[in-house]
């Protein structure tokens, strides 16, 4: 027997990564693949807010963490496969609609469903796993789940309507504190449903209250993620970090309190990245792809996916 003929038998087949495409409103909808043969269980991960890629980066706000690329590799190497997605109007999706911002949470969450029924060629059970706003998405999709939809698994998860959410985070700096009651108000005309001439916005404001984005956030802040949770009876996985300065332990309480099905695990030092904390550096893990996922999160989202069992 020659050499060539022992390789595959020394070194087992690799999971390769592929982008995909399936529908989209006006165009495909694209997304990474990681196929493993004779999967039982697969995983559609959702970004989170903004333009957040399919790897977890958005170099513009100057995230590059991996961390979705990293959490689908991790799983593979468990074998479970995933489909990583781009957004409607960003990045492989770019060319689903038009304007990306002419978008709401419900479109997303359209998209999901669409992805989830992709997934079922993979594997028969499929898991939704939304990170930050995309725990949203997660929630929302499972309103009306699609067949094969075994779970949510929902990463660093506002418990709290988005327009409250955002308010905390704004003030959380202290810089923030003369526009405070300008974005306090701009988010109340938003979530009664109202937009604001941005010409009448101040100017530091702008580009966070476009007329676009101001159109998404009103879909966006009429969701309230505890309210949805009630909504889900099925199996769900609540992660949270400790350390996370963007989505706080609190939200996940809310979650586990609509939940009680929910399993619950904290990422001790966990961030928002789904990484762990670098000392006195709290922004490190959102700009360096290099650092590992946290510890603690591959081992409890495997074991909780691989204790369900598949449907006959």
């Amino acid at each position: 027997m020659r050499l060539t003929c022992l390789i595959p038998l020394l070194f087992p087949a690799l999971a390769m990564a592929e982008p995909v495409q399936i529908p989209g409103p006006e165009g495909p909808l694209e997304a990474e693949q990681i196929t493993v043969d004779g999967a039982e269980h697969a995983v559609v991960i959702i970004p989170g807010s903004g333009p957040t890629n399919r790897d977890g980066n958005a170099v513009q706000m100057g995230l590059s963490s991996d961390s979705y690329k990293l959490l689908a590799e991790g799983l593979a190497d468990n074998g479970i496969p995933s489909l990583r997605i781009d957004k409607r109007g960003f990045f492989g999706s770019a060319k689903a609609i038009a304007d990306p911002n002419s978008v709401t949470i419900t479109a997303y969450a359209e998209d999901a469903r669409a992805w989830v029924t992709h997934a079922a060629t993979l594997a028969p059970c499929v898991w939704i796993a939304g990170h930050s706003e995309g725990g949203l998405v997660a929630l929302l999709a499972a309103q009306t789940p699609p067949n094969n939809l075994c779970g949510l698994i929902l990463l660093a998860t506002s418990g709290r309507p988005t327009g409250q959410l955002m308010i905390e985070q704004f003030e959380a700096n202290p810089m923030n504190a003369p526009l405070m009651p300008e974005i306090k108000s701009l988010v109340s005309e938003l979530e009664a449903g109202r937009t604001r001439d941005p010409a009448t916005i101040s100017p530091a404001l702008q580009p966070l209250f476009s007329l676009g984005l101001q159109r998404y956030m009103i879909n966006l802040f009429s969701h309230d993620p505890a309210t949805l949770a009630k909504g889900w009876q099925g199996p769900a996985l609540i992660v949270q970090g400790d350390a996370d300065i963007q989505v706080r332990p609190h939200d996940a309480d809310l979650l586990e309190a609509a939940m009680p099905q929910a399993q619950r695990v904290t990422l001790t030092g966990g961030t928002h990245m789904l990484k762990a904390d670098i000392a006195g550096n709290p922004f490190a893990t959102y700009a360096n792809p290099d650092l590992p996922l946290h510890k603690a999160l591959l081992p409890a989202v495997t074991a909780f996916i691989l204790a369900t069992p598949t449907s006959d």
